[in-house]
This record gives structure tokens, C-alpha cells and sequence, in this order.
């Protein structure tokens, strides 16, 4: 396991960057600023960003589409635009709101998009209909942050206010009011499962609630100043911060400490935003510049681990049916109480729960994932037997340490991991019955023993010298992609600097301009008065 490393800098806007997002490939990274501008950076070598001018005032929110056609951006101007992320820069225009436009959110099938608003109210407009649906009004101040569930059936929300609200889509009714914050709560997100929020705000805390249970289970107070921004790793294992101290934190939510404090930014770090394989994370700040970060610590490949996406729309609205009909029910007041008892802190064991709360990553004392002890949780030999609800977070014992897997772990499908001799030989299901039945082995059989392994042999060798090769290969690609980081650095400067000549020169040109008809307003009066005395 390695530590996150720095890959990439991007340069080009002019003020605070606000939002960040990651088009569904990884090709693109999307950027909003103060500046009225968004860029487009694109990861390819050799292929310039694209800045698309057309807001009037300071972008706040971005949002690629999951199908990648669309990113859409929300302004002070109180409109969103829909931008193709392409060299023309073709984008539509709408008034979405009376008040600045915090939030844009995509459903996950690119049919809706979700607005939030300092108007105090959330919206939802169909992008087929190309129209308003419906708005949600119960908030009492400035809405920060909107986000859809994984499903689109529910929809989560925080405010100025002080709270986060659970909304469900369909019947358009808030299903449970969150109000443990102090402070603004400036940025909200759903856990991959759907089953989870997590906040940040501007008391320097992280919350992270179920949504089924609506209880507490984590609470983070390592930031010293306020968090603007969280983001969740796609495999639910890790939670990544931006803070007004400057720094970016990554949570290990299964051990309920802090993994990693990131410096890079001078000046607060407004935005980040995992890629959504979760091999790179992006951040953003006042310093004007966007930071992309090679995440590392992820080992084993996500696309591995996690459901297909059919299975994983599927748990969701599992997730989302289950709290709608607990909220329809009147089931949330009637939750049998646990009364005064103890607490213990769940590790990643199921045979015991032991209490450990120290880090070496923080000064503060970090709270890791609590759970009520009574005598319903414990089993015949005395160790806790976890419910549902904190299984969800406790039960990846089974699988690698950081990762978060509901069920049991997928075998591997890199083929290159495993033992050629084991795939040349393994599908020959019959020669292995044969010798373990212990008959004598033909000429045959010794002589296609031997050719197995002089096949496997030359596939040993074979994939030794690939993975040399591609090993050059990856080294000469990144040589070649910091020479292109940096021509376009210079170039981005060169293009700043002609913007510069160019005003200046039409500024110049207009008082030219002025002089030339001061002087011919001059010439025409002397030349009549010369005309006027030559007639006298």
C-alpha cells in the first residue's frame, strides 16, 4: 500500500475554484470558479482544456452526466447551464432560480437533474420534457448542497439552517429532519450502498448517519476550521474532506480514524471529488488551482470488488423501498429503545468489539463506529452479534481490510495474478482424476505432462517480458505527460498574455480614435475661417 500521491496540476482560471467533478470515464475533469468560467480538462496527452465562457457571475456547482454527453453547471446568475464537453462549447440556458444556484445533480440515468438554491428551495427538472417538475420548500435557508440517491427514489439536502433533510422522490414528503449540527452544514453525500449520508460543516465536523435507523454512527472533529466539500470512495470505504485549514482528509470509515492529511493547497480547499473508479481523486481552492491525486491506497481493483451496476440500482432501491415504507408506516417513532446502556466501539471482528480510539493521524480523539450493548446483541459465548444496520460498516472482516463488500469477495478476473501452470493445467479435469486414482500413466500421458510445462515454462516467460515492457512503457507515458503538463502551463500563460494585448490594444485604439476626430473637428474649423477671410 502506498501513500496518495500528487499526479497532476491544472492552471487556467482567475479566481477561487468552487466544484469539481470527473466525467464517468476519467477522461475529463470539470472545474467552476469565481471566475464565471468553466474548464474541461482533459487527461489525454497533448490535448488542450476547453474554457467555456457564458455565465454572468462566479459558477458554484458542476456536474458531468453519467452518460458523459452533458456537464452541467449551476451560477450566481441563478441559472444552470447544460454544456456539450466539446471543442465548440455549445451549451442551453435556464432560469432555474430566484437566488444564486448552489448545487446541480444528475439522476443516474441522466434524465433529471436536481438544483438546490440560496432561494431556500431544491427543484427537479426533466431533461426529456425540458421542464420543471416540482420543488421542495421546507427548508428555511440557503440550500448548499442537493444529491439523488444511487436510485433516484430519494433525495438528501442541507441548509443554512442548520439541517439535513431525507426526501422521498415519489410522494414529494421530507421523511426525517437531521438537526445534530452547530454550524452550516455546507456539504452532503449518499454512501455508494444509498443506506448512508454523510455531511461536513461549517463547525469543522463530519456526521455520518443511517438512513434506515436515522442514528449517528461516526463523528469526526479533525478539521479545524470549516469543511466545505466531502466525497465518497466508490467502494464506501473511505471519505475524503476539504477544509478552510487548507487540508484534505481521507476517513477510514471501516477503522473510524483518519487515513491520510493532505497539504497542497495555499489557502482554503474548497472542492474535491473522487474519479468514479476511485484510482484518482481531484481537489480545488482559493489558490485558483485544480490538483488531481493518484489515490494509491486503493490495492485491489474496484471493478473487482463492487456489484455490477444492474445489482447495485438494485440494493439501492431495496434501500430506498425499505426507508420509504419505514417513513409510511409511522415506524420511525416506534424503535424499540436501548435505554442508558453501555457503548463499545466496533473493529472489523465478529467475534469481539474492542475499544480503541487512539490515532496517530490527529491530536483530537476520533469516534469510530458505535454500538449500543444490551443483552439482544449478545450471544451465548459473549461476543456481540451485530444487527443489520452496523453490520453494514462492520461486516467486510471476511474481505481485504479497506474494502467495503455487502456480500463475499469476487474471485479476481486479472488473469495475469494467477499461476499459468494452474490455467494451463486446470481445465484438464480428467488427467487429475486419473492420477488421483493412481493407475499408471501411458507414454502419452508423461509426454503431454511434459508439453504442459514446457508451455507453461514459455507462458511464465512470456507474460515476465509483457509486464517488462509495459512497465517502460507506463514510465515513458508519464515523462511524456509532465512535457505536455508544462507546454500547457506555457500555453494557457501565452493565452492570458495575448487576452492582455489584445485589450489593451483596443483600448488604445479607441482613444487614437478620439484624437483623430479632436484634430479633423480643428482642421474643418480653421479651414472655414480661412475660407470665410479669403471671401472678405
Amino acid at each position: 500500500m502506498e501513500d496518495p500521491s500528487l499526479d497532476r496540476h491544472f492552471k487556467g482560471h482567475k479566481d477561487a475554484v468552487t466544484s469539481l467533478d470527473f466525467s464517468p470515464n476519467t477522461k475529463q475533469l470539470a472545474s467552476g470558479s469565481l471566475d464565471s468560467c468553466l474548464m474541461v480538462w482533459n487527461f489525454k496527452p497533448q490535448t488542450r482544456a476547453y474554457r467555456y465562457v457564458g455565465h454572468k457571475d462566479g459558477i458554484l456547482a458542476v456536474c458531468f452526466a453519467p452518460s458523459g454527453q452533458l456537464v452541467a453547471s449551476g451560477s450566481r446568475d441563478k441559472t444552470v447551464r447544460l454544456w456539450i464537453p466539446g471543442a465548440k462549447g455549445e451549451s442551453t440556458v435556464f432560469t432555474a432560480h430566484t437566488a444564486s444556484v448552489r448545487s446541480v445533480d444528475f439522476s443516474s440515468d441522466s434524465q433529471y437533474i436536481l438544483t438546490s438554491s440560496d432561494d431556500k428551495t431544491i427543484k427537479l427538472w426533466s431533461l426529456n420534457r425540458q421542464k420543471f417538475q416540482f420543488s421542495l420548500n421546507q427548508h428555511s435557508n440557503w440550500v448548499r448542497c442537493a444529491k439523488f440517491s444511487d436510485d433516484a427514489r430519494l433525495i438528501v439536502s442541507s441548509s443554512d439552517d442548520k439541517t439535513i433533510k431525507l426526501w422521498d422522490r415519489n410522494s414529494k414528503e421530507c421523511i426525517h429532519t437531521f438537526s445534530e449540527y452547530t454550524g452550516f452544514v455546507n456539504s452532503v453525500a449518499f454512501h455508494p450502498s444509498s443506506t448512508f449520508i454523510a455531511a461536513g460543516s461549517t463547525d469543522s465536523t463530519v456526521k455520518i448517519w443511517d438512513i434506515r435507523t436515522n442514528k449517528l454512527i461516526q463523528h469526526y472533529t479533525s478539521h479545524t476550521q470549516a469543511i466545505n466539500s466531502i466525497s465518497f470512495h466508490p467502494c464506501g470505504n473511505y471519505l475524503l474532506t476539504a477544509s478552510n485549514d487548507s487540508t484534505l482528509k481521507v476517513f477510514d470509515l471501516l477503522e473510524g480514524k483518519i487515513f491520510y492529511t493532505l497539504h497542497g493547497h495555499q489557502g482554503s480547499a474548497l472542492a474535491v471529488a473522487f474519479s468514479k473508479g476511485g484510482d484518482y481523486f481531484a481537489s480545488a481552492g482559493s489558490d485558483e488551482q485544480v490538483m488531481v491525486w493518484k489515490t494509491n491506497f486503493d490495492q485491489v481493483p474496484y471493478q473487482d470488488l463492487i456489484d455490477t451496476p444492474s445489482q447495485k440500482v438494485s440494493n439501492s432501491t431495496r434501500a430506498s423501498n425499505q426507508i420509504s415504507n419505514n417513513y409510511h408506516r409511522n415506524s420511525l417513532g416506534n424503535n424499540r429503545s436501548n435505554g442508558n446502556s453501555n457503548i463499545i466501539h466496533a473493529r472489523t471482528t465478529h467475534s469481539s468489539a474492542s475499544v480503541s480510539s487512539s490515532s496517530s493521524c490527529s491530536q483530537r480523539d476520533q469516534s469510530p463506529l458505535t454500538i449500543p450493548l444490551n443483552e439482544s446483541n449478545l450471544n451465548e459465548s459473549g461476543s456481540v452479534d451485530l444487527d443489520p444496520t452496523t453490520a453494514a460498516l462492520v461486516s467486510a472482516t471476511a474481505a481485504p481490510k479497506h474494502f467495503f463488500i455487502q456480500n463475499q469477495q469476487k474471485p479476481s478476473k486479472n488473469l495475469a495474478n494467477t499461476n499459468p501452470s494452474v490455467v494451463t493445467n486446470g481445465s484438464n479435469l480428467s488427467n487429475s482424476s486419473e492420477k488421483s486414482s493412481g493407475s499408471s500413466s501411458s507414454n502419452g500421458s508423461i509426454l503431454k505432462k511434459l508439453t504442459n510445462d514446457t508451455e507453461s515454462t514459455r507462458s511464465n516467460i512470456q507474460l515476465n517480458g509483457i509486464s517488462n515492457t509495459l512497465e517502460h512503457i507506463v514510465q515513458q507515458l508519464d515523462i511524456l505527460t509532465q512535457t505536455v503538463g508544462v507546454l500547457e502551463q506555457r500555453l494557457n500563460l501565452t493565452e492570458n498574455k495575448l487576452h492582455d494585448i489584445v485589450e489593451s490594444g483596443s483600448q488604445n485604439s479607441a482613444n487614437t480614435g478620439l484624437i483623430k476626430n479632436s484634430s479633423s473637428n480643428k482642421i474643418s474649423k480653421i479651414s472655414a475661417s480661412i475660407g470665410s477671410g479669403f471671401r472678405n
